[in-house]
């Protein structure tokens, strides 16, 4: 068996898993090995007490209520703003939409931004890395405006190819979409001369940050893009739960997209006058529980460290890079100089639903399918893979379950 490297003592990893009960349960007799937190994560005992508390002792509507349970909930709710303002380093707090998703933050910006800023003949740029979240409300707002969508490509290795991205890029340019980091290939790409090559042609820039941001240190200020959109399930908080970063001029400048109560300032049946950024863009009951939920999910991983978490899944992902490489059948999918720990292969000419399925019976969880990106699959010349991904909870020893897993599919298929 390989040497594992050693743990870091600065991140005890036994006593992190310690604070994920789910981890601590079989699946067919054995240990499970949650090797798909890039799909979602589990969440730590913090969050699931901080939902549990909020229903059993302070659980009210928010926004509309003067009396105290009301009260306690709004502050509490409200409190998790900063708290994502701070996570992203943002200037303000208007600056911070809530959403229930990923999902739910791109199809925000392209139904509001997009559909009053762009025009037929204006163009954004995608890359071949993005979830279908990153493509499919671009194709709806181009067959409804007219506008046309360009693709930087990628090498064979799933490097993002930054040459390609500026020959893209004109006068007609008026929106970068493009993810941080790959949920199938961990690439991380270069945002940072991403978006100062965006802004040099005049073009905004959204980044989705779905899978950076559980992983990586994000300051959105640094990176100065005009639109960060991240989704709570997949940093260790509840599903439902999300926000998009928007520059308060730019929220400013942009209608709702939904109408309803807590949207508004005032309504009449001949005219409605809304409320101001970031409320305008919220509106119906939000997932209040979950928020708050989210609120200690953010603690959770700033009390962990976003430089710990780096360099401890960092560590796990050249583990796993080294012993699955010492398989022969395994041909490992995407090798990219900058990536995440999410490790995505193919064993021969196994299909991955049945990898999937053997590594499930030995207790090992891993995704397996074209993971919302089939474009990127495309490129691949591949149907699906398998995924594993990598959290704060996961050991070397994970690894060398998944190792003795994948040997298993290769003996049983031979």
């Amino acid at each position: 068996m390989a040497k594992s490297p050693a743990a870091s003592a600065a991140y005890d990893v036994a006593r992190v898993r310690a604070d994920f009960p789910l981890l601590s349960r079989t699946v067919y007799g054995k240990k499970l090995i949650f090797l798909d937190s890039a799909a979602s994560a589990q969440k730590p005992r913090a969050v699931i007490d901080a939902v549990a508390r909020c229903y059993e002792n302070e659980y009210a509507n928010v926004h509309r209520g003067v009396y105290y349970l009301s009260q306690k909930a709004t502050d509490a709710f409200e409190a998790v703003r900063e708290k994502m303002r701070a996570f992203l380093n943002a200037n303000e707090t208007r600056e911070i939409v809530f959403v229930r998703n990923g999902t739910e933050g791109m199809n925000l910006v392209a139904q509001s931004w997009g559909a009053s800023h762009l025009k037929a003949g204006d163009e954004i740029v995608l890359s071949t890395f993005e979830h279908h979240s990153n493509i499919v409300p671009w194709q709806m707002l181009r067959d409804r405006l007219g506008v046309v969508i360009k693709v930087v490509p990628m090498d064979e290795a799933g490097n993002f190819l930054l040459g390609e991205y500026e020959k893209l890029l004109s006068p007609k340019t008026k929106l970068v979409a493009v993810t941080h980091c790959s949920n199938v290939l961990g690439t991380i790409t270069p945002v940072r001369e991403i978006v100062r090559l965006a802004h040099r042609a005049g073009a905004k820039v959204l980044v989705d940050g779905c899978q950076a941001a559980p992983r990586l240190a994000v300051d959105v200020r640094d990176l100065d893009c005009d639109f960060y959109v991240v989704t709570g399930h997949k940093m260790y908080g509840p599903s439902g739960t999300g926000a998009v970063y928007a520059k308060a001029e730019i929220l400013e400048a942009m209608p709702p997209w939904q109408g309803g109560g807590g949207m508004i300032r005032r309504v009449t049946f001949e005219k409605t006058e809304y409320a101001e950024i970031p409320y305008r863009f919220e509106a119906g009951t939000p997932h209040i529980a979950g928020t708050i939920g989210l609120g200690a999910a953010l603690d959770y991983v700033r009390g962990l460290g976003l430089e710990a978490i780096e360099r401890h899944e960092a560590a796990l992902l050249d583990y796993a890079t080294r012993r699955l490489s010492e398989i022969n059948s395994v041909r490992l999918v995407g090798t990219a100089a900058e990536k995440s720990a999410i490790l995505s292969f193919n064993i021969g000419e196994v299909h991955p639903h049945d990898v999937g399925t053997v590594l499930d019976r030995e207790g090992v969880a891993v995704r397996v399918g074209h993971h919302c990106a089939q474009p990127l699959m495309d490129r691949l010349g591949l149907v699906a893979a398998v995924r594993a991904s990598f959290g704060v909870y996961n050991t070397m020893a994970d690894v060398d379950r998944l190792h003795d897993a994948v040997l298993k599919v290769q003996r049983f298929f031979a």
